[in-house]
């Protein structure tokens, strides 16, 4: 038992150091006992002398110290993280914390410190760090003086994701950790869990996902367990999977960007909660270099355009041939002097199709090569997925025509027969405006008032396509189609590489085509129906791209299965915008007239979600190093509460045990010397002047 009130000790203060005091005194007793053998007068008093010279060299004081008591100290940590919020946990939450609360309450002398564990805020960057209850003790135990704490009491689910390796020094502090759980035992429940998925892929490219289903409290049960897989929000497979076994799964990215892959395995009867039935993993996606075929039917001016352009992208690897000799050309020049190479037909058009993502018809016109069989090829190639572009030339106007082969099945305008050869400035159409192809071409900087003038036009009849340009009497000038899985292009006019050489200030040629290209070629920030949301702060901002003013609203339907509506703002040239708030971490789905998108909050399978059923495996190793207790709180009594001793167990049947630390603080502090240095001097001349008188007589 600690004693308080006022405290006295003896200690020892050297003036110099000890190891020198002891030789001093050896030397101090030999020569004393020499005076003492050889019977000199005196040598009581000496030994005498050198005795009390010792005593003021150790310096002895007296301190006296006055104590208070301390209180000691009682650390509740109440685990209240999204997995205490299933089956009914937060009853058991609750009720469990506040019997805690007050039988500690009845100790005297003992002070209740409480702090609560929470989930971090979505966008916090520490949304997947769990349940971090050892850390948030760490700093509870940061105000609290060391050897104060009686014991430590947690209520949780016992799913704690910063475990402390048991030799921790963080137990030195803690005393004996008692926990209750949470929660019953042996509870029902279905955890899919998508193992190391990766981050980027190819387009197109198979990638390898593997998975596990896990069924509890029987994990090892030999079943079958049906999971979905969906990219961006389809069903693209669906298999039987066994439980507790890794599966793998191959899947194709289908655009650039993000993809959010979701895996659903069905409803158990009974679990304890649907949130790890799903496992979601948002994978970016990048294309491959784009493989790009540009048939030129003659040399012209325009022709470097098409090239230059398609070769300073980097992501586009180009295949340019130029017909220089067709078949149908005559003349005397021997095979053998000529440096051309043969149109490698057959394996272009038949054998490695498909290996394009874009064919590009540069003043194409029937001359014998491509015969209508390759050209069937080029309509199925598009109906699967293809693109196609064509540049139309003064041939199109005639019996020599694309326009007179099968391509005019896809093409989507149709020639009059007529050329305009007259001076006209190229403008956006109506739909141009709002297309993301053309309507971001133009700026304050770069206006259509400031384009230069072409010269000839190919009249065409728009048949089925947008037209996005005009030229001389609003004739179509650039028309945009689908058909099929697959996109066609059609430019009416050869005369664009004036733009590219800057007559009468020129215009935006390499953006025009570039922006043509890849949109053929469907890069999804170019498609004209386009849903987009982005995080900004705690809010969601959604922006709609669209052809039609028709779509005034957006649906959100939020992780925790809530769904609200969005009002668009009016539409200015195609686009229009709307918000909604953030609420928590997960995957949101948004859908405005049948278009739909996703984006990902924070972690896409937190930790919180992944393991939801109370398990005192974790915790256990941590009671029985502490000398704690535990009781499951829905089956068993709260123990009575005791003071013990210092003690290596601190828990019994139907008791847990606090420890009594005895621990006080210092109110008042006294240290005096017992021989003062005057009185020590005053003595020592007393016997010195003793030895001398004894020693003169």
């Amino acid at each position: 038992m600690m004693n308080y009130g006022t405290i006295t000790s003896l200690e020892l203060a050297p003036l110099i150091p000890i190891v020198w005091i002891g030789l001093l005194m050896g030397v101090a007793a030999l020569l004393c006992a020499a005076a003492w053998w050889l019977r000199i007068g005196g040598s009581l008093m000496r030994i005498l002398a050198f005795g009390l010279l010792s005593i003021y060299l150790l310096k002895p004081v007296m301190t006296q110290e006055k104590r208070d008591p301390l209180q000691d100290v009682a650390i509740v940590i109440v685990d209240k993280t999204d997995s205490q919020k299933i089956g009914g946990r937060e009853d058991d939450v609750s009720k469990t914390h506040q019997e805690i609360h007050n039988r500690l309450s009845e100790f005297e002398n003992l002070e209740i410190i409480t702090s609560y564990v929470q989930n971090p805020k979505a966008g916090s960057g520490a949304e997947d760090i769990g349940t971090a209850l050892f850390e948030n003790l760490k700093e509870t135990l940061k105000s609290v003086d060391r050897g104060r704490v009686a014991a430590t009491f947690l209520v949780t689910d016992g799913q704690i994701h910063d475990i402390p390796k048991t030799t921790s020094d963080i137990f030195d502090n803690t005393g004996p950790i008692h926990t209750a759980l949470t929660g019953t035992r042996n509870q029902t429940d279905r955890v899919l869990e998508l193992i190391a998925p990766p981050t980027f892929a190819l387009v197109g490219k198979p990638i390898t996902l593997r998975f596990k289903v896990t069924d509890y409290p029987n994990p090892s049960e030999a079943r079958a367990t049906v999971v979905s897989i969906e990219v961006d929000g389809e069903i693209v497979r669906q298999m039987a999977v066994r439980n507790g076994e890794v599966s793998e799964v191959d899947i194709k990215l289908p655009h650039a960007g993000a993809n959010h892959i979701v895996l659903r395995a069905v409803e158990k009867e009974n679990e304890i909660s649907k949130l790890n039935n799903l496992a979601v993993a948002q994978i970016n996606a990048v294309r491959d270099r784009l493989k790009v075929l540009l048939v030129s039917g003659e040399p012209h001016m325009g022709e470097r355009g098409w090239r230059n352009i398609l070769k300073s992208d980097p992501s586009v690897d180009l295949v340019h041939f130029t017909i220089l000799r067709p078949p149908e050309k005559q003349d005397a020049t021997p095979l053998n002097e000529l440096s051309l190479i043969p149109f490698p037909i057959v394996e272009l058009f038949e054998r490695k199709l498909s290996d394009f993502d874009l064919i590009v018809f540069d003043r194409y016109r029937k001359r014998g090569v491509l015969t209508d069989r390759y050209l069937d090829n080029i309509v199925n190639y598009v109906a699967d997925g293809g693109a196609l572009l064509e540049a139309a030339g003064p041939s199109f106007a005639t019996p020599l025509s694309l326009y007179r082969t099968p391509l005019a099945n896809i093409l989507p305008g149709a020639p009059t027969g007529a050329i305009l050869e007259a001076r006209y400035t190229p403008k956006l159409s109506d739909p141009g405006k709002r297309h993301p192809v053309t309507g971001r071409l133009t700026s304050s900087k770069n206006s259509q008032d400031n384009w230069g003038p072409w010269f000839r036009l190919i009249d065409v009849r728009n048949r089925n396509g947008t037209v996005l340009m005009t030229g001389a009497d609003e004739k179509p000038l650039l028309i945009l189609n689908r058909f099929g899985k697959g996109r066609v292009a059609q430019l009416a006019s050869d005369h664009a590489w004036l733009w590219g050489h800057g007559f009468e200030g020129g215009g935006p040629q390499s953006e025009l085509f570039r922006r043509i290209a890849h949109w053929l070629m469907k890069e999804p920030d170019l498609e004209e129906e386009k849903l987009t949301v982005t995080r900004v702060g705690g809010a969601l901002k959604i922006e709609r791209q669209s052809m039609e003013d028709t779509a005034r609203s957006v649906t959100v339907d939020y992780p925790d299965g809530t769904r609200e509506t969005a009002p668009f703002s009016s539409y200015k040239e195609g686009k229009a915008s709307a918000s909604a708030p953030v609420k928590g971490i997960g995957l949101y789905q948004l859908n405005s007239g049948g278009l739909r998108t996703m984006v990902a909050i924070g972690n896409l399978s937190p930790k919180e979600n992944r393991k939801i059923r109370t398990t005192d495996e974790l915790i256990f190793p941590i009671s029985e190093v502490t000398g704690g207790g535990m009781i499951w709180a829905s089956e068993e009594a709260l123990p009575s509460l005791r003071y013990m001793s210092s003690a290596t167990n601190y828990t019994g049947r139907g008791w847990w045990g606090l420890r009594q630390n005895n621990a006080f603080e210092i109110s008042g502090y006294t240290r005096d010397t017992l021989f003062p240095a005057w009185f020590v001097l005053l003595i020592l001349v007393g016997l010195l002047m003793t030895i001398w008188y004894r020693e003169s007589r």
